[in-house]
Parts: C-alpha cells; structure tokens; sequence
C-alpha cells in the first residue's frame, strides 16, 4: 500500500474523493511519540490489506486538523467513502491499529 502527503490542496482529491479507504495520520515533525509511531505504520503499509496512509503535518496543514478536531497527536482516522470514522488517539501497537480498522471495516 502507498504512504503519501496530505495537504489542503490535495484533500478532497486523495481522501475525500477516493474509492477505497484511507487512513490518515495526524502528525508533526516535533512529536516524540509520532517519531516512535513512524516505523509501525511503515512497516504495517506493507500489509496485503492495509489501507493507503496519508500523512497530515499539523503545523503545516492547520485547517485539515481544526476541521477534524485534531487536538493531541497522533491521531489516526479511516475515511470510508468520503467519511472519517472514530478516532484512535497516541496508538501504542500495531496490532491495536489492525484491530480498531477492523472493527471500523467490519
């Protein structure tokens, strides 16, 4: 699966607009436990049916984390045609990222 950037121009075409879904990470480059989060979903990209990543910079994409209510970081949300499902808040493992975007695939 792809990892890719997600700005304000390229929201609506890359999440919003997509045919599968997306999960999107709400990061910064400043966050210690973002930096440990990194090498999991990399690792986890890689998976057969791993959705496509796409990571939010909140400092550079401020409007994208107001619009979603981003206040603590990370924060990963599945969009499903168009829509977000709950959020998972500072995920420790990969299995808890696996379990929570199954229960959301279900």
């Amino acid at each position: 699966m792809a990892k890719f950037e997600v700005t304000t121009q390229n929201f609506e075409q890359t999440v919003l607009q997509s045919d599968k879904p997306i999960l999107v990470e709400f990061t910064a480059p400043w966050c210690g436990y973002c930096r440990r989060l990194a090498p999991v979903l990399e690792r986890m990209k890689d998976e057969p049916d791993m959705p496509d990543i796409g990571v939010i910079d909140i400092d550079q994409q401020p409007a994208l984390a107001e619009r979603y209510f981003v206040d603590t970081i990370p924060t990963l949300l599945l969009f499903q045609n168009g829509n977000p499902g709950p959020a998972l808040v500072a995920p420790g493992t990969a299995s808890q990222i696996k379990n929570w975007i199954d229960a959301q695939e279900g």
